[in-house]
């Protein structure tokens, strides 16, 4: 398909446009119910397929829902071993 420039460009706007619309629903998401970080690492893995900007933003993109991931793990390991260093209140 990248051989031919007319079906290269189509393909690349049926990419732009299929990423940017997953894209824009993850960022929706984050201010209503629903995955949006997993929303906005979606559409940046597909519009990387194409973009070499996309692959730019999608490396800090995982590396941010690594940490935060890492974070929210190590807060509830914090709880657990406080809830069993606590006396029991019978």
């Amino acid at each position: 398909m990248h051989s031919h420039p007319v079906l290269s460009w189509t393909w690349r706007t049926v990419v732009a446009t299929v990423g940017l619309v997953i894209l824009l629903a993850g960022v929706v998401m984050c201010i209503t119910p629903g995955p949006g970080a997993a929303g906005i690492i979606l559409g940046l893995a597909i519009l990387a397929t194409e973009f070499a900007w996309a692959r730019g933003v999608l490396r800090f993109a995982r590396a941010w829902a690594h940490r935060a991931k890492e974070r929210a793990l190590a807060k509830t390991r914090r709880r657990r071993a406080q809830r069993r260093k606590a006396p029991s209140m019978r």
